[in-house]
């Protein structure tokens, strides 16, 4: 197995994670209103930590290490990072098909890299110092990261709604 294939493999075992949140998400009781439900003023709701995931990806597979057409890039204002989460709160169906679609792309990308190029800095990660071995580790870490923050905001959701 080469390395690409490794952080692949790694980013569907995250990916099972995600789309498993989605899936509770979807048995609970008014799932639209869950998706926008915010642990407090000004913080980031569910959907926004889902589509966030999504749209990162597309970033990365259109942006940061090729340049691709993209597919949601009207939705890269609402949802990457440094974006205020607003009130449109997607649904269940477009955060599912902005998560498979951007892993579509991000799994051409990666196909697209060779192992010689692992310890080059990308254009757009040569400022940070960051070679591409590192890129392809905070893709992963990042979705982690947010299914968390989503898995949390979810609990948080729940605990608020207990009787």
């Amino acid at each position: 197995m080469n390395v690409f294939d490794f952080h692949l493999q790694c980013y569907q075992f995250n990916r099972t994670r995600t789309l498993g949140l989605l899936d509770q998400i979807a048995t609970l009781p008014a799932p639209q209103e869950i998706l926008g439900w915010r642990p407090g003023p000004g913080r980031a709701h569910l959907a926004w930590q889902l589509m966030h995931i999504g749209v990162t990806e597309e970033i990365f597979a259109t942006e940061r290490l090729a340049k691709k057409p993209a597919a949601f890039n009207e939705l890269w204002p609402r949802f990457r990072g440094g974006s205020t989460p607003d009130d449109d709160i997607p649904t269940l169906e477009h955060i599912r098909r902005v998560l498979d679609e951007s892993r579509m792309q991000l799994v051409a990308t990666v196909g697209d890299l060779n192992e010689a190029s692992l310890n080059e800095l990308p254009p757009l990660w040569k400022e940070r110092g960051l070679p591409l071995s590192t890129v392809l580790q905070i893709i992963g870490w990042h979705e982690a990261h947010h299914q968390g923050q989503g898995h949390l905001t979810l609990n948080l959701w729940k605990a608020s709604h207990a009787s």
